[in-house]
């Protein structure tokens, strides 16, 4: 297995997407790229840690592939407008694929290159190594409840 991390807008409708991805085994919020390895939901909203949502996202390499992943994630939201997706206004809400080696990153790079023409140089995407990843566990539980 594989992991991908993604900061696509609030992570609730992200989630629920992948998780209907075939080859997807494991989808998990969280919050990624910030000052510090631990937050809480309260504290990303402040806009004072850095931190993106995000969707941490294990997958079989052998059924999906990590370009396919990030040509996904293009695909369910709109990586031209900076620090929002729809209604949600925050750099937490920010477009950014967080990679975990060089592999992942070259992948991204071309993926966001290619985009970006179809797009007339309008992607905000940023490309950043994970850094600082932490679960929004007791958020994600209550959410589950509800469904």
């Amino acid at each position: 297995m594989e992991i991908a991390v993604l900061g696509l807008g609030c992570f609730w409708e992200p989630e629920i997407k992948f998780s209907k991805v075939n080859g997807i085994v494991k989808t998990e919020v969280g919050y990624c790229g910030g000052n510090s390895p631990q937050t809480t939901y309260k504290e990303v909203c402040t806009g004072n840690t850095n931190h993106a949502e995000v969707v941490k996202l294990e997958f079989d390499p052998k059924i999906i592939s990590y370009d396919e992943i990030i040509e996904y994630f293009f695909q369910i939201h709109d990586p031209t407008t900076l620090n929002s997706q729809g209604p949600d206004m925050g750099k937490q809400y920010r477009s950014e694929i967080f990679y975990l080696n060089e592999k992942q990153k070259n992948y991204a790079e071309k993926i966001i290159e290619k985009e970006n023409k179809k797009l007339s140089g309008k992607v905000v995407t940023k490309l950043s190594i994970v850094k600082n990843y932490c679960t929004a566990e007791e958020y994600h539980q209550k959410y589950l409840e509800k469904r």
